[in-house]
């Protein structure tokens, strides 16, 4: 299949296309820019492959959560696409993303994904690949770095930008759970549109896509503004 993948969901624009069993890949820190560049990088990426935006098969994203604004523009310009071209959809969870992209770097198969999701708290949710597929241990979810849930067990991974910005706090927590050979934790790791591609070929496969109108993101948080003083305290959703 001919596959397009992209996340917005941080301050990094990740797309992935697969032609077949060729992956053609694209990430760049695109700070605030995400929605100026989104669409003349893919039609970059697709030139690179070879491909006009009609062969394209499905459009996988990263739903979230993350940024509000990074997170509204993957799914608007999914939706757009696959409207436009009458494709299906995948929405996949950016913390899956993060889970399968440890896995693609260390071959972790428990990980705990993380991500900084300012106002001081975290998206935070927990991975265990059995038998070659995801099961959800913990539910993503927004929490205080102090008081992520507890879990049992060792031999845990943790990734994702949360553990950079609150190593302390995560630390203590999960010091017994995390690994020991110096691959206990990866806090640059990013939920990549590749980790995306390798999660949505499945669904695809299977068929169970979405129609590009049922392509939602995930939130999670509930406010979606800021209140004056946190904009003047340099504050980000």
């Amino acid at each position: 299949m001919n596959l397009l993948a992209f996340d917005s969901s941080t301050e990094y624009l990740s797309l992935a296309i697969a032609k077949n069993d060729q992956l053609f890949s694209y990430d760049v820190l695109a700070g605030q820019s995400h929605s100026q560049i989104i669409l003349p990088q893919i039609q970059v990426l697709l030139d690179q492959a070879g491909l006009q935006l009609k062969e394209i098969e499905g459009i996988a994203f990263g739903a979230g959560p993350g940024s509000f604004t990074g997170v509204r523009i993957a799914a608007g310009v999914a939706q757009g696409l696959g409207f436009g071209g009458k494709l299906p959809v995948a929405p996949i969870g950016t913390l899956l993303a993060l889970a399968e992209a440890a896995y693609t770097q260390t071959g972790a198969k428990k990980v705990i994904a993380c991500l900084d999701a300012r106002m001081g708290e975290v998206y935070h949710a927990i991975y265990e690949k059995v038998v070659g597929e995801w099961q959800t241990i913990m539910a993503p979810g927004l929490y205080k770095p102090q008081s992520v849930p507890k879990l049992d067990g060792s031999d845990w991974v943790g990734a994702g930008s949360g553990w950079k910005t609150y190593p302390e706090q995560l630390n203590e927590i999960y010091i017994h759970q995390l690994n020991s050979d110096g691959s206990a934790v990866l806090a640059d790791l990013l939920p990549t549109a590749s980790a995306i591609m390798s999660l949505a070929k499945p669904v695809f496969m299977g068929g169970q896509a979405v129609a590009a109108h049922d392509a939602m993101p995930i939130y999670i948080r509930n406010r979606v503004a800021l209140k004056t003083a946190e904009r003047e305290q340099g504050l980000r959703l």
